[in-house]
């Protein structure tokens, strides 16, 4: 269950209703707060948006990391996953005294020893691919000099650097997809974009017609403040220079997504994908989820008929 951005009561209010609905286990994904960033360092890009489009209120929060937590102790989950940084050992160990497995995304070899000595139950190792906000603990300008890993690279790299499982992530639309990250090593997959046209998934129109096209997609901080991977589009290709400054330039930047929604225009809102989105199916969610499962098992079967020689 995505937290992005709920208060703390409207999360209660939800994962109230998911039990009403099933009695089955579910988790609950948080964004672990960034520090306040600098005004100096967003204001000018703040002010040469808005000689152009509407912008809004360039604020800093938690994300009700703490109310978030406590709800989530008083009212525990299967799981509770991260992103953008990892628990502290203290917090891990709140949620494992109520049953809660704690699972930490992360995108190098460095995040990942880090959220296993905080006790981190399971690393979801988020490749390059992925869509959305890239998973990082800290969002560096620096970092862009150098390529993000690839999935199949990263779930190497943790393989061998750390003994956790990995739930592997980032531009996995096929069941052939799943197989190799699970040939792979790791314990599972997670699937984002793939989803984003099914009938249930909540996407709005204009990002359900425009993942059908070969659009490339590309990293930008235009939209957030911090990197992320979507539909190439006008406003990213005009703002590459974007600085880091999250949360307060998603903030800022929610009155121009609304006027590109409600315009229907694809230049002016962010497309989050990953760079698979054209192999989304539009099918039920159930269905899609037992046609990657059987062709996940065709594929690994396949691979073990190969006459692999031995020398």
């Amino acid at each position: 269950m995505a937290s992005g951005y709920l208060p703390a009561a409207e999360l209660g209010a939800r994962i109230k209703a998911t039990r009403a609905l099933t009695p089955r286990a579910f988790g609950v994904n948080l964004f672990y707060p960034s520090e306040p960033s600098p005004t100096d360092r967003f204001s000018s890009y703040i002010e040469e948006l808005s000689r152009e489009f509407p912008v809004g209120a360039a604020k800093y929060d938690s994300d009700d990391w703490d109310a978030k937590l406590e709800l989530l102790v008083a009212e525990p989950v299967a799981v509770v996953s991260s992103t953008f940084g990892c628990p502290s050992a203290a917090e891990i160990d709140r949620l494992h005294a109520v049953g809660t497995e704690v699972w930490v995304t992360v995108t190098t070899v460095a995040e990942a020893r880090q959220a296993v000595a905080a006790g981190a139950d399971v690393l979801i190792a988020q490749g390059a691919e992925a869509g959305g906000h890239r998973g990082t603990f800290v969002d560096d300008a620096a970092d862009d000099l150098t390529d993000p890993f690839g999935l199949l690279t990263l779930v190497q790299l943790l393989r061998s650097a750390v003994d956790a499982p990995i739930v592997a992530a980032g531009g996995i639309a096929t069941g052939e997809a799943v197989a190799s990250v699970l040939a792979a090593g790791a314990a599972a997959a997670q699937i984002g974009t793939a989803f984003l046209r099914c009938p249930e998934a909540g996407t709005a129109p204009l990002v359900r017609e425009a993942i059908t096209a070969d659009t490339p997609t590309m990293l930008t901080r235009a939209f957030t403040g911090r990197r992320a991977r979507g539909l190439r589009n006008r406003f990213m290709l005009e703002h590459l220079d974007a600085p880091v400054a999250y949360p307060e330039i998603h903030y800022a930047t929610g009155p121009l997504r609304a006027a590109g929604r409600a315009e229907g225009n694809a230049d002016a809102v962010n497309l989050w994908a990953g760079q698979a989105h054209s192999l989304a199916p539009e099918l039920p969610a159930g269905e899609l989820v037992r046609k990657l499962s059987a062709d996940a098992k065709n594929a690994l079967e396949r691979a073990l008929s190969l006459r692999i020689q031995s020398y």
